[in-house]
């Protein structure tokens, strides 16, 4: 996963969480300082030319918060290149609308914890299929057994 970290971004960062709307506010109360099964998460965390509403960098999650205009044709195609872009850099997109967000909060956080609870550990994330218990790789790990 990248980070990308210019003052550029970071000044972006800054102003967006300065700008927080309510949905993001409310969410974000509730996954701050590890409440939410002890991960971490970030808000406006930089991610490529992105920047993210919400990441937990250890379970390469990202959480995207979307109002009414994301519904629109140019805000989907562009939304769709973001999660793809973001998926390049190993993290997983879930989206939400903001009203989903402020009215069904523990809704939103049940379908977090989800992704949370099936969130392969930090080492694996990257390992190929073959990988033994071990750690060996094919042949290798097929002599053993």
């Amino acid at each position: 996963m990248s980070i990308l970290k210019t003052k550029f971004a970071a000044g972006a960062a800054k102003r967006l969480r300065a700008n927080s709307t309510d949905a993001e506010r409310k969410l974000w109360s509730r996954l701050r300082d590890r409440r939410l099964l002890g991960f971490k998460f970030v808000r406006q965390q930089p991610v490529g030319p992105f920047i993210a509403d919400f990441a937990c960098r250890e379970a390469d999650l990202v959480i995207e918060l979307d109002g009414s205009q994301h519904a629109e044709d140019d805000a989907v195609r562009y939304d769709l290149r973001r999660t793809a872009v973001l998926a390049e850099h190993g993290y997983e997109v879930l989206r939400f609308w903001n009203t989903d967000a402020l009215i069904h909060t523990d809704g939103v956080l049940e379908v977090i914890v989800a992704h949370l609870q099936k969130a392969p550990s930090p080492g694996l994330r990257f390992a190929k299929s073959d990988l033994s218990p071990k750690g060996e790789v094919g042949a290798a790990a097929q002599q053993e057994a």
